[in-house]
């Protein structure tokens, strides 16, 4: 002991400074070390549930991503649906608006035919008529003498029919 004397160290010193560091030790091993262990699982707790809130919210976001790309790739489908079926009634549309056109041009072409045709046969009768009585005068004039106008009429029928059938009748 003598020892430490000399080094500057007082035994009784030190043993009341190791008993007031051990009882240190103990008031803050109840009330604060207890404190302090209990403050640092609560964030380790709060920081383990973060990061399963985190990770949660990681998987709704992949699912929600997902969901997405699924309605984007659902609404891209039935956009073309709609385009094709567009396209369709159109082509339709067409097609309908040709064949009322083609039927229109048919049935003016057949008015146009028919009336032709009338006019045509209008126009050789009132040839016929007008050929008959010039007919007859240039008869009438050739014999010298005037014939029975009906009957040289229908001889003149018989020979133009004769003429433009090929046939005799």
């Amino acid at each position: 002991m003598e020892g430490f004397v000399k080094l500057g160290f007082n035994p009784a010193t030190l043993i009341a400074q190791l008993v007031n560091f051990g009882v240190l030790l103990g008031l803050l091993y109840l009330f604060v070390y207890k404190k302090f262990l209990k403050i640092l699982d609560e964030r380790s707790s709060r920081v383990k549930e973060s990061m399963a809130q985190a990770e949660t919210m990681k998987q709704k976001a992949s699912e929600i991503d997902r969901e997405i790309e699924k309605q984007l790739k659902s609404a891209a489908v039935q956009g073309q649906e709609r385009i094709e079926r567009a396209t369709t009634i159109a082509e339709e549309m067409k097609q309908k608006a040709r064949d009322e056109a083609k039927k229109e041009a048919e049935v003016l072409l057949n008015r146009a035919r028919s009336e032709i045709q009338q006019e045509r046969d209008e126009a050789i009768g009132g040839l016929r008529r007008e050929f008959a009585g010039l007919t007859i005068l240039a008869a009438g004039k050739v014999i010298d003498r005037t014939l029975d106008k009906e009957g040289h009429r229908e001889l003149i029928e018989k020979v133009l029919a004769e003429g433009l059938t090929g046939k005799k009748q």
